[in-house]
């Protein structure tokens, strides 16, 4: 690694000494500098823009030359007259001062040459030709390469910092939601332009009445040749992995045209290429989102979708995907618009887990304990350290689909319609084996087999409506309504338990020399109905002032039902024992009203107000009914300070409430695996949240130079907490509101540059938490606060070339230090990942690519696992040709095991697990 940083140094010091610098200042006719005028330089022996960039706040400019060379300097703003000056570069810098003429005409102007980069207002346009370097095959790769822009390994694409909520094609949504399958499916060679639109508002007539800073929307404009036809690419590949075959089959086709369009995609593999993931589908929202996100209120019903399906991408022992999607768009008039979306995936996956774990109450209660006795069923064992290994087989069957429909009749009235499905069918079957099991006769650890399953599924229904009356009122009315159904089911065998004393807690039989085989299930049922409604007002008193007053109700009620029973000797025995039924009604009701006012003076906005709640819960259970009725005034307030036009400071404060779902007010006891209870609480209250947020960005255009920076403070009062009671290795939890404050402190910092060739990025992430938990003594029925401390920091270094044709790389190198303090049991984690990525041409029509990632992972300063990955791929396409041919090894170093870590309020856990091995595919790909 330090070979490869001492080379790409020695690239960097050759390439600055070939060239120098103009640097000057652009003004007007009067003498006044001119901020964001366009200057390119255009190299008159090779025709080519050899550089570009824009002035600043001063009217400063400045361009890297070739030396020895002469150029065409152009420079440019709207409403003066284009000024163009030859010069000639020798071997030192030059300053060059240019002023610009007016232009009676007042046109914009037209510049002869594509500018790389431009902006107007808040869109920023990047034109895609002038930042690839031939061997990008996807949207994702080009993003990569524009200044301010990054794309993470999820395809998850941030823009100075910020999110990027949606991603457009043409102005149509493209699957709206995860932006993954824009950035990993998208050709390269389609894009023409990037147009990257901050404070951007899905309703042009509130966009002057609500805060859109955080809302940033890329759209794509595609190549002439792309519009109006079919393009895309059909691939498939055949291979091997060690001793299995491989295959993939990855078709593509999308048609773009002013009325309607179309995108299919079509993935089959069993690569460890997963087009669309657990992760994928618990986030794609289909555009929805959560009403109290501005309100105050924090109620989130939730979803019991199988969380357990964690599925490690391509670090699975073994994956095989199915995954198909259909997005299309229709106007059938200019003044209505319908789309909509439909995506299948389906995944097998196997996963092979070893874990060890060590428990923090050993600290907490080792003071005076009593001698623990295998005879006595209600005696202590507080343990230390437990090994598992898992063996999972995983199945899910996914669908989303969305319709949509939106209305505008005129810029005073927009209507708006989405419904939104989700369904799937989940299944995972688990083998566990712990050191703390029971061993047979023979001195064998006996696993114990789980099943769990579910085919949920839900129907969100969204209604929107904007009106504008005049200059001053502005109305809008917005309605969803959440209809959820899940039915997860749970199954655990185990031969001659040997953590009876949990299982007693539920009736069922505890003398495990009763029977050799015992097999224990739980059904489970949760029906979700939620309605909420918002009615804003916003009486506009200036151009710089308004008034907003909001009436809105959230109306939710659930059912949960819950039994367990065991199968004994082929006979199902429902358990009727109270502890283990749940039949539980529980609604919820929120009223409120809310004032705002918004404010601008000089460079401050400022946002402030306020929203009064009353709140009505009652949950029936047990043969009574249980209610809780309050108000709540819940303050919040912002001020933005915009020190420059792409420089800003902002604070916020806001006070919220949270409330629990159905799932943790039922009191009977239920099932999270075979070592764990829990029991609700039917008593929870709130919790209050104080949050206070600082964030400052700069995007300076003049050197290319992307700042951002965040600070996160919150305080988490009359918390919800689990309450803990271990039995042997076994948990009892239920929850309760905690009478000691959560605290937690983040920061963020990212800092990224574009100079010449070269972009270089630097982040870094710490945060800092205090949670308490609680812990119960069994043998004393003691209850102990625990307070856990968590302290990670994770740090990001990157530095990348773009050359049009020299070979290309990253080079980066990524630390992550996790600390945790639980119970006085303290634990660090320290992960070092350098990696290189390398592109090139060879021989004009074949690309190398290769990936390289080294991971070290220390426990308390000792190294516990270190592996390595490395990926290449050879392409070949004939110039001109449509057929292209992929030779591609994964995993070459054939590395068999990954390392992770964490911790929570009981332990702390290091778990390595099996992944694919090397896998050799030759792939052909038609271009459409």
């Amino acid at each position: 690694m330090k070979k490869i940083l001492f080379i790409a140094i020695c690239i960097a010091t050759w390439t600055s000494n070939a060239q120098i610098t103009l640097k000057g200042v652009v003004k007007d006719s009067i003498g006044r500098p001119l901020e964001m005028a366009n200057v390119i330089a255009i190299n008159k022996t090779t025709k080519k823009l050899d550089s570009y960039g824009f002035t600043d706040a001063k009217g400063n400019y400045k361009l890297n030359l070739t030396q020895n060379s002469t150029y065409s300097i152009k420079v440019s703003y709207i409403g003066l007259k284009t000024t163009e000056v030859d010069l000639e570069t020798k071997e030192g810098d030059l300053f060059k001062d240019i002023t610009l003429e007016g232009d009676d005409s007042l046109d914009e102007v037209n510049i002869t040459y594509k500018m790389p980069v431009s902006v107007k207002g808040d869109t920023i346009v990047y034109d895609a030709d002038s930042f690839k370097s031939g061997t990008e095959k996807k949207l994702g790769d080009v993003l990569q390469k524009l200044p301010g822009v990054e794309v993470n390994d999820d395809g998850e694409i941030e823009v100075e910092g910020k999110t990027v909520k949606k991603v457009m094609v043409e102005g149509k949504d493209f699957f709206d939601g995860d932006s993954k399958l824009a950035t990993k499916n998208i050709p390269a060679n389609a894009i023409d332009k990037v147009q990257v639109l901050k404070n951007h508002s899905e309703v042009g007539q509130m966009s002057s009445v609500t805060d859109n800073e955080d809302n940033v929307v890329i759209n794509i404009k595609l190549k002439e040749g792309k519009k109006n036809f079919w393009f895309g690419e059909v691939s498939g590949g055949m291979g091997i992995g060690m001793e299995d075959s491989r295959y993939l089959a990855h078709p593509k086709l999308f048609y773009y045209s002013p009325k309607y369009s179309l995108n299919i995609i079509t993935d089959i593999n069993n690569i460890g290429e997963v087009p669309f993931t657990m992760r994928d589908y618990f986030k794609f929202t289909g555009g929805f989102r959560q009403f109290g996100d501005n309100n105050g209120t924090n109620f989130n019903v939730g979803s019991n979708d199988i969380t357990f399906l964690t599925l490690r991408n391509n670090r699975a022992k073994e994956i095989e995907s199915k995954f198909g999607a259909l997005n299309f768009s229709y106007s059938p008039k200019k003044t209505w618009d319908i789309s909509g979306f439909a995506i299948y995936s389906g995944n097998e996956t196997d996963m092979e887990e070893t874990t060890q774990r060590l428990y923090s109450n050993a600290g907490i209660n080792k003071n005076n304990l009593p001698t623990y006795n295998e005879n006595d069923p209600s005696s202590t064992k507080y343990i230390d350290t437990e090994q598992t290994k898992d063996l999972t087989n995983q199945i899910s069957d996914l669908g989303l689909f969305k319709l949509s429909s939106s209305y505008k009749p005129n810029a005073n009235n927009q209507f708006d319609y989405d419904v939104f499905a989700k369904i799937s069918k989940q299944q995972q079957m688990q083998s566990t084996v712990s050191s703390r099991t029971y061993l047979n006769a023979d001195d064998e650890i006996v696993p114990i087999n789980q099943l769990s399953e579910q085919s949920p599924f839900s129907i969100n229904q969204n209604l929107n409506y904007y009106y504008t009356l005049n200059d001053k009122n502005i109305f809008a009315f917005e309605a969803q309504h959440l209809w959820q159904n899940e039915d997860p089911f749970y199954n655990a065998e185990l031969e001659k338990l040997s953590f009876y004393n949990l299982l007693s807690l539920t009736n069922v039989n505890p003398n495990p020399g009763d029977h050799n085989l015992f097999i224990l299930s739980q059904n489970k049922k949760i029906r979700t109905n939620k309605l909420d409604t918002k009615l804003d007002y916003y009486y506009v008193l200036n151009s710089k002032s308004n008034l907003n007053v909001t009436f809105g109700t959230t109306l939710s009620n659930q059912q949960f039902n819950s039994s367990v029973f065991e199968i004994l000797e082929g006979n199902k025995n429902k358990i009727t024992e109270p502890s283990t039924i749940n039949n539980v009604d529980f609604s919820f009701n929120d009223f409120y009203v809310g004032l705002h006012y918004k404010f601008i003076t000089g460079i401050f906005t400022f946002n402030q107000g306020f929203t009064f709640h009353n709140y009505v819960s009652k949950n029936t259970q047990l043969g009574s009914v249980y209610e809780n009725n309050f108000t709540k005034l819940l303050p919040d307030a912002s001020v933005k300070i915009n020190l420059k036009k792409s420089e800003t400071l902002r604070l916020s404060y806001t006070m919220q409430t949270s409330f629990s779902d159905v799932n943790q007010l039922a009191e009977g006891y239920v099932f999270n695996n075979y070592n764990s209870l829990y029991s609700g609480n039917r008593t929870l209250e709130n919790s209050l949240y104080h949050n206070i947020n600082l964030n400052y960005f700069s995007f300076n255009m003049f050197n290319y130079t992307n700042v951002f920076g965040s600070i996160n403070y919150s305080k988490r009062i009359n918390e919800i907490k689990s309450n803990t009671e271990f039995i042997d290795i076994n948990q009892v939890r239920t929850s309760i509101n905690s009478a000691f404050p959560d605290e937690s402190i983040s920061a963020r910092a990212n800092f990224q540059k574009s100079f010449r060739k070269f972009k270089l990025r630097l982040g870094g992430n710490v945060s800092y938490g205090k949670s308490n938990s609680l812990i119960t003594d069994r043998q004393t029925s003691e209850t102990r606060n625990r307070l856990a401390k968590t302290f990670s920091q994770s740090y990001t270094s990157k530095f990348s070339t773009n050359f049009k044709e020299a070979p290309n790389f990253d080079v980066g190198y990524n630390v992550s230090i996790n600390n945790s303090n639980i119970g006085g049991v303290e634990n660090t984690f320290t992960t070092h990942s350098p990696y290189i990525n390398f592109d090139a041409f060879l021989l004009k029509e074949f690309i190398f690519t290769s990936k390289y990632t080294y991971n070290k992972v220390l426990s308390n300063g000792e190294t516990i696992d270190s592996y390595g990955f490395l990926r290449t791929d050879l392409t070949y396409q004939k110039k001109d040709s449509k057929w292209e041919y992929k030779l591609g090894v994964t995993n070459l170093l054939n590395s068999t095991a990954l390392n992770q870590n964490s911790s929570n309020d009981i332990y702390v856990s290091n778990s390595s697990y099996v992944i694919q091995p090397r896998i050799a595919m030759f792939t052909v790909k038609y271009n459409l």
